[in-house]
């Protein structure tokens, strides 16, 4: 539901800070975080080939690309039945998950934007219905079932922080609720479409997990993706989730970005302070070396086998930050293979990006994606089918940074597993480079990814990366 924004300064060479921006032109960001991250410039970052930690993951998620759906600006018709029409172009396209933005009842009192009366998807009304403006129950069981047939799982967007201020448990159960200082259900932040709910109620929390198992049982869904998941408390998400499954091996996708999240049972959480890093990249307002820092801290601080979800796009960004041309600018093609190619990642593409789609969706009222050429859907369809049969792009294959020459412009590593190797070269500066690459493990003729071309590899050979270009090469196993 939210997304966080950060600012940049820096106070000295080797510290970054990062506050959240309480700005009224981003609504939905009214956190109150603050992260202190100290920088070291070191470059070498590995992970580990280890997948022992503390979530199990499903088999099919290791290689998996999620693909956010925003059903109600999919189509014209906005409904489960004509987004269907496009599972077949989402199969072609190589997608493996599909995460469906919240379809259940929006509230009607205190909605967002009352003059189109469409609301937030956030303000659930009641948690085991669909919103009719979708469809009906039934249409919602028949397109995971379509889904399924082609291959493809789905997780449902769900909301446990808060309800509608109409949701039935208000009146049926107002002990469900934290009360504000006039005994009167709690406002959260500044959602005010939205109540809080309490924790520290047992049957709520009964209430709210058996409202999660039942739509896993009843309509089939893969796992859900847990919207302000980090104000939930750990010990509930443990319960929770070992009762899910219990009834089938469900993915969890919390957002948020906090190592305890992963010990109480998710699978893969957000990775607001790498991104946060990345989008000043562009502008000069972050380097490379700031990059590393963060990356190198969450891989000391997170969980082994911890999934970490990459994107450049996702609903929060685009309807309140910008589209990925405002926040990458011309290096957004070589920051989508960057988020794709990154260790312990299942990655994000949104809806809209492979048109693409060049404006800011609106939040709150009816702004249809305005299909028309799909003219990049070649480009993250050679992405998605590299990391479905490519094993050096699984989640649990090792990634290590390497020396470029000019580790302050070019973002270099390679991805490994087993005999299996993936090179990544970007170029994250406005000046055309010519690397030499000397780690004897890379040298050879890899076969580049976009052009079918090989690629000389080695100290003898110069390649050449034009301003916020990238160099994308897979190995021959051998």
């Amino acid at each position: 539901m939210m997304t966080w924004f950060f600012s940049y300064f820096l106070s000295k060479p080797e510290s970054v800070f990062l506050y959240l921006s309480d700005s009224d032109t981003f609504a939905m960001k009214k956190r109150c975080l603050a992260f202190f991250l100290i920088a070291s410039f070191g470059t070498c970052q590995l992970f580990a080939n280890d997948t022992s930690g503390i979530a199990r993951h499903p088999a099919w998620s290791y290689r998996a690309t999620i693909y956010e759906v925003n059903l109600r600006q999919y189509t014209n018709a906005g409904t489960f039945s004509a987004f269907g029409k496009s599972l077949p172009r989402l199969k072609n396209l190589g997608v493996d998950v599909l995460w469906f933005m919240p379809i259940t009842p929006i509230g009607l009192l205190g909605r967002k934007n009352t003059e189109a009366e469409m609301g937030s998807y956030y303000s659930v009304k009641d948690y085991n219905a669909v919103n009719p403006d979708y469809g009906t129950m039934q249409d919602w069981i028949n397109l995971v079932k379509q889904a399924h047939a082609l291959g493809m799982k789905v997780l449902e967007d769900w909301v446990p922080n808060h309800t509608a201020p109409d949701n039935p448990w208000i009146e049926r159960h107002p002990d469900f609720y934290k009360k504000d200082s006039l005994g009167k259900p709690a406002i959260p932040f500044d959602w005010t479409d939205t109540r809080q709910l309490d924790y520290s109620n047992r049957e709520m929390r009964d209430s709210m997990i058996a409202a999660m198992e039942w739509w896993v049982r009843e309509t089939g869904i893969d796992g859900f993706r847990c919207d302000v998941a980090w104000n939930i408390p750990a010990d509930f998400w443990k319960e929770c989730i070992g009762r899910l499954h219990g009834i089938k091996d469900v993915f969890m996708l919390a957002e948020g970005d906090a190592p305890w999240l992963h010990e109480a049972g998710f699978d893969e959480t957000y990775t607001w302070n790498v991104m946060n890093i990345a989008y000043g990249i562009y502008s000069g307002r972050t380097s490379i070396s700031q990059l590393d820092s963060v990356i190198n801290r969450n891989n000391q601080t997170f969980p082994k086998n911890s999934f970490r979800l990459y994107f450049t796009s996702n609903h929060d960004e685009n309807s309140w930050n910008g589209t990925e041309f405002k926040l990458f600018g011309e290096a957004y093609k070589s920051f989508a293979v960057w988020a794709f190619t990154q260790g312990n990642s299942v990655p994000l593409i949104y809806n809209g990006q492979e048109e693409p789609d060049r404006k800011m969706l609106k939040f709150f009222v009816k702004d249809t994606i305005p299909w028309k050429l799909y003219a990049l859907a070649p480009f993250y369809r050679t992405l998605i089918m590299l990391r479905r049969k490519d094993p050096a792009l699984s989640a649990s294959a090792s990634f290590r940074k390497i020396n470029t020459g000019n580790d302050q412009e070019i973002y270099g590593y390679y991805r490994q597993q087993g005999r299996h190797k993936v090179l990544v070269l970007l170029n994250f500066s406005a000046k055309p480079q010519n690397i030499k690459l000397k780690e004897p493990a890379l040298t050879g003729s890899p076969r580049n990814v976009f052009t079918g071309a090989s690629e000389k590899i080695g100290p003898a050979a110069t390649i050449h990366l034009a301003p916020w270009d990238f160099l994308l090469c897979e190995y021959e196993a051998k």
